[in-house]
């Protein structure tokens, strides 16, 4: 497959309006879709219903959601409990583990500091990084903080990943980019990666003298507000509301300890965010926090680098609704039925994810919950068909695959 790559456009991008436009207007959608909602305040309502009606089936310990429309919350709730041994609510401030979803402050850090004049996009990272190495060690020459955070350096999919969850460190298996099987000339090609992905926090050490997770947090969520935002299992456990992660067992859901596992890539997997935190960071997202990100930052990060035609078939909302998939810089972009769909999903053990916005109609949800289970991800498509005035669809019941680990 080879990997289209895009210049910066805007958090709406115009080539991607366009697209939207041209598909909008063929006949197959405009006989299927209904008119869009203009005011999403009974919808959230629904979906709050809805949420409800999943915890209360007994299919997961504990969900947390968020809906937002125009840079306003309509719906900030937690359903369910903490941990399956005790009774503690799940509440607007209790800590979630984030996962993948930690890849999109990562893609916006490296924007703003590339704003700044302190990174490059386009500036081999082995200027800042002589060490890095790949088995193609001319294309290693060639790699760049946009290849990073797009995931086309040219390797296999989640490469170190299960050296990664047998405690191997990451400076260790940073080095062993080196020894990975190429497939693809760095820039030609998209492979989900957390490792190589992480490179962006030794680039942004490089860049500053400072760390990674002090940066996010200085520049993203301290001037944002997210006060419940953390990285790290100590920065988890220290809160004062926490979701314990759960497993299958028995035919029941068992509270675990955290792992501490893809804490050691904080650029990829780092973050433990509330749902108020994520509500904030979707606002922003959305183009309503323009002092702590400009449009400018939210046109980089969210505009297409490299085509990712798996995620078209992955799940049965995919099928149905997806027309065209891409990756950004942190950020999956998707042709939802026409419309752009800003997108990512996490999971690690005990921890499942999403969030999702339509830029043109200005409505958003983020849900996170404390297992593996896959049924609340059928609320994120829900609420999108509900936004555009789509058919309804069952989507929280139909059958689904569980959600990748480390997406």
């Amino acid at each position: 497959m080879s990997a289209k790559k895009a210049g910066p456009s805007r958090a709406v991008p115009q080539f991607l309006r366009t697209l939207a436009c041209c598909l909008l207007l063929t006949p197959a959608l405009l006989s299927a879709a209904a008119k869009p909602t203009d005011d999403y305040r009974d919808e959230a309502r629904e979906m709050e219903r809805l949420a409800e009606q999943v915890v209360q089936s007994g299919r997961l310990p504990g969900l947390a959601m968020a809906i937002v429309e125009r840079g306003e919350v309509l719906s900030l709730r937690g359903y369910g409990v903490v941990d399956s041994k005790g009774s503690d609510p799940v509440g607007p401030d209790t800590v979630f583990r984030l996962a993948s979803l930690s890849k999109a402050f990562a893609g916006t850090l490296a924007a703003m500091l590339v704003q700044e004049g302190a990174m490059s996009w386009e500036q081999p990272i082995t200027n800042q990084l002589p060490g890095f190495r790949l088995q193609d060690m001319d294309g290693a020459q060639r790699v760049t903080l946009r290849d990073i955070l797009s995931h086309r350096i040219g390797i296999g999919y989640n490469f170190g990943d299960r050296l990664l969850e047998a405690d191997e460190p990451y400076p260790l298996l940073a080095e062993k980019l080196g020894d990975a099987p190429m497939y693809c000339a760095p820039g030609d090609c998209y492979a989900y990666q957390n490792i190589a992905f992480s490179l962006v926090g030794d680039l942004v050490f490089a860049a500053t003298g400072d760390f990674y997770a002090h940066q996010v947090e200085k520049r993203i969520f301290h001037p944002l507000g997210m006060f419940n935002a953390t990285y790290g299992r100590e920065g988890l456990e220290a809160s004062a509301s926490w979701a314990r992660p759960h497993v299958r067992s028995g035919g029941r859901w068992i509270s675990v300890r955290p792992k501490e596992t893809y804490y050691r890539v904080p650029p990829a997997a780092g973050v433990n965010a509330s749902i108020r935190d994520m509500a904030t960071w979707l606002i922003a997202q959305m183009g309503h926090r323009p002092e702590v990100l400009p449009e400018s930052i939210l046109e980089t990060v969210q505009s297409p680098q490299v085509e990712t035609p798996g995620e078209l078939t992955s799940s049965p909302w995919r099928r149905e609704r997806l027309q065209a998939a891409h990756y950004g810089l942190g950020w999956r972009i998707f042709d939802y039925a026409g419309h752009t769909l800003v997108y990512h999903a996490g999971a690690v053990q005990g921890y499942r994810g999403m969030i999702a916005f339509l830029p043109e109609r200005q409505v958003g949800i983020v849900i996170l919950w404390n297992s593996e289970s896959a049924v609340p991800s059928g609320l994120m498509p829900t609420a999108m068909d509900k936004a555009l005035g789509l058919p309804a669809r069952d989507w929280v019941t139909t059958p689904a695959p569980q959600p990748r680990r480390r997406r």
